[in-house]
């Protein structure tokens, strides 16, 4: 997408087709959530910010600075989302899901028992999310915990850690292939499309 000079910020590429999550999170799913939900958060934070200290700002920095200031809360829900967003559609692959190797593993294995009990409570956590929200890994003083934020908040905002991994428990992440079943979403996002690479590379 190209960039005007109006725009602050724009809707990054999605690292894979729209229909390459199928049948876990189909091309339909994909389009609205991103084409539509993304793209609107991208185009109101630019309305939002535009001739404002905010407009030259990095993403996370907007967060940062918007964060629990009432009189700035739609940018920094807006900022939030789009930041958000694009950490969510990076969390998946079509190659992902099931069990980590490598260091991200050990890791799993060391701070949550086993790689089944980590699937289980990231699962559970996410499906007791109140509303919307979303369920991140983060890693916080050297240890892998499963957070829950609601809305727009994330990691940066609540001072949570450093987020490894998430999934979009929003009711227009899931419904169009899910209905009301946010458990089965879940179980298999985990199972099929979480990108271990990526919080690998987080993880650092």
């Amino acid at each position: 997408m190209a960039q005007t000079k109006s725009e602050s910020f724009i809707l990054p590429a999605l690292p894979y087709k729209e229909d390459a999550l199928e049948p876990v999170i189909s091309a339909k799913t994909l389009s609205f959530h991103y084409g539509k939900h993304h793209q609107a958060y991208v185009n109101k934070l630019n309305e939002l910010v535009s001739g404002t200290e905010f407009a030259s700002m990095k993403l996370e920095d907007v967060i940062v600075k918007t964060a629990g200031q009432t009189d700035k809360a739609g940018i920094f829900n807006n900022a939030a989302q789009v930041w958000n967003h694009t950490f969510y559609w990076n969390s998946l692959s079509p190659k992902g899901g099931g069990r980590p190797t490598g260091g991200i593993g050990e890791k799993i294995a060391a701070d949550f028992g086993s790689y089944e009990n980590f699937a289980k409570q990231f699962a559970e956590a996410g499906a007791a999310q109140f509303g919307s929200g979303w369920v991140w890994l983060v890693e916080d003083g050297g240890v892998l915990k499963i957070v829950k934020t609601p809305n727009a908040e994330n990691p940066i905002s609540q001072k949570k850690g450093k987020a490894l991994l998430v999934i979009d428990v929003w009711e227009h992440g899931y419904y169009l292939d899910y209905q009301n079943r946010r458990g089965d979403y879940l179980k298999m996002v985990i199972d099929k499309l979480l990108n271990w690479d990526f919080a690998a590379k987080n993880l650092g």
